[in-house]
């Protein structure tokens, strides 16, 4: 028999443990709310409270998922699975700084949700393709960067990456519905993410998509940029007559703006050979699977993916005309990177010129001056140095040598399939992105702000012997050659000489060598 103190006791005690359990309950739910009401005025925050929500639901580090290899663990706290961990532990290359460029994550969302959509329509569950399209928009926009640790440094077809972003995608799709991180249950990364679809084909046609973005977003607005500013300095500089310089010594003049014209019709030649080499990159190898012969697919799913990617993008992608091509070679990115390799030789001539008529500020040619951005020197006071100039001879220099690596990769493609994929978009990506920045970087810090230092160029063409040239016609070239060395030797005027040697008179000189009736034909 209990005695009633202790059934007291134990009654009061259980009342307690009840009303705290209530209490704790209702915190819950009101941390719960407090998060619905945070999701619901900032859904870009949507998916870090969905990881928020997964990470507190497991009290674990780590969950065990396989692949055809065994088991492996996986971070509770990531979508990635176990072929990703695999590869972490296998190519310790480089470290976060040679990770697999973003924009090609990036372009892998938006070609993991086309092929979605289009095996819906060939029969894939509606729950599961809907469920893909959403977690590939999220990989897309940027949200789900930090599930993607692999570096460039792996296999040359790029599988381990296609298998992140189909484990990704796949847990985030399994999320979406309610399942378990790992299960891949009710989605699958090969059997629904990868459907229809092989690395060797995924691969490519991502470097495609991403090159092309990179081209439209970056590179090609810099350029246009670079171009319009050096259009302007051309057409106020246009007045400005100066001595012209072949085999860096003195030669005929020319203006300042004929000058300026040549740099502006080398960017202008620029971005059109960037354009003649995009449409190869449009062409997608989606499609082509293992080795360009379609196995797997269904009729038409090649065409209706590229159309999709299309619209995504809003850039004319279409379907490669020979699939064998696509996955063996990759000649259009090799071609891309000659184009802009020669943009880089334009940019270094640009940049170099620039920064030699402007070198001085006493002692050099001193025709430009340049913006000054910043001290120059940590033990000359006051110097000041051509930065902008010289960070983008550098760029050019980092775009030559890109090139070389792609030229390399893209002509060891071997039998069936090209296994130098990630180095080369790497390669290409870098090269885009250098030249659009810099391209912007030296327009905004140094173009917009040259000025023309008139009485330096003044100075410089009235002393220059090669004003003779205009001579030629009237006196004819000994004679003409004879007034300018012997200028040179006696530190005289080629007027002075002229007149001294008796082969013209002082108003036929004046007539006939005037700076201004030498830019052009009569």
């Amino acid at each position: 028999m209990v005695p009633p103190s202790v059934v007291q006791s134990l009654t009061l005690s259980c009342n307690t443990m009840y009303r705290s359990l209530r209490s704790v309950q209702r915190l819950n739910c009101s941390l719960f709310a407090l998060q619905r009401s945070i999701v619901a005025r900032n859904p870009s925050h949507c998916v870090g409270a969905a990881l928020l929500s997964s990470r507190m639901a497991s009290s674990e580090p780590y969950r065990i998922e396989r692949d055809t290899f065994g088991e492996l663990k996986v971070p509770s706290n990531k979508y990635y699975g176990a072929q990703t961990v695999r590869s972490t532990m296998n190519f310790k290359i480089g470290g976060a700084t040679e990770r697999m460029p973003i924009q090609v994550i990036k372009a892998f969302g938006i070609l993991k949700r086309a092929a979605a959509e289009v095996n819906k329509d060939y029969g894939l569950d509606p729950k599961i393709a809907d469920a893909i399209v959403k977690a590939a928009d999220e990989v897309t926009e940027g949200k789900l960067d930090d599930h993607f640790p692999l570096v460039v440094w792996q296999t040359g077809s790029g599988t381990q990456t296609n298998m992140n972003v189909n484990e990704v995608i796949s847990n985030r799709a399994i999320e979406i519905l309610g399942g378990k991180l790992g299960s891949k249950d009710p989605v699958h990364p090969n059997d629904h993410v990868n459907k229809s679809q092989s690395s060797n084909d995924t691969f490519p046609t991502a470097m495609h998509i991403a090159a092309a973005k990179e081209v439209h977003e970056v590179l090609l607005p810099g350029l246009q940029t670079l171009h319009d500013a050096l259009e302007a300095k051309a057409a106020e500089f246009k007045d400005i007559i100066k001595i012209g310089r072949t085999h860096t010594q003195d030669a005929v003049p020319l203006s300042l703006g004929q000058e300026f014209g040549g740099y502006v019709q080398q960017v202008k030649y620029s971005i059109e050979r960037v354009k003649a080499a995009m449409p190869r990159v449009y062409e997608l190898a989606a499609g082509g699977t293992a080795v360009g012969t379609g196995l797997n697919t269904r009729i038409g799913f090649a065409e209706k993916v590229a159309a999709k990617v299309s619209a995504l993008t809003g850039l004319p992608f279409v379907t490669a005309t020979n699939k064998f091509e696509a996955l063996a070679a990759h000649d259009a990115l090799v071609e891309l990177s000659g184009a802009l390799n020669t943009v880089a030789c334009s940019m270094m001539k640009i940049a170099n010129d620039i920064r030699f008529l402007g070198s001085g500020p006493r002692s050099g040619l001193g025709e430009l001056i340049l913006p000054e951005n910043e001290p120059g020197s940590s033990i000359m006071p006051g110097k000041v140095n051509p930065t902008q100039c010289e960070a983008m001879t550098m760029v050019a220099a980092q775009v030559m040598g890109n090139h070389v690596a792609v030229t390399i990769g893209g002509s060891n493609g071997h039998f069936e399939l090209n296994v130098f994929k990630p180095m080369m978009i790497k390669n290409v990506l870098n090269s885009a992105r250098l030249l659009g920045d810099a391209s912007v970087s030296f327009t905004q810090n140094c173009v917009v702000g040259i000025q023309a230092n008139r009485e330096r160029i003044n100075k410089l063409m009235n002393e220059s012997l090669m004003l003779v040239t205009a001579l030629n016609p009237h006196i004819g070239y000994d004679k003409a050659a004879t007034i300018a060395k012997t200028a040179h030797k006696e530190g005289s005027t080629l007027k002075a000489t002229a007149i001294k040697l008796g082969y013209l008179t002082e108003e036929q000189f004046d007539q006939w060598v005037r700076p201004q009736d030498m830019l052009g034909p009569k």
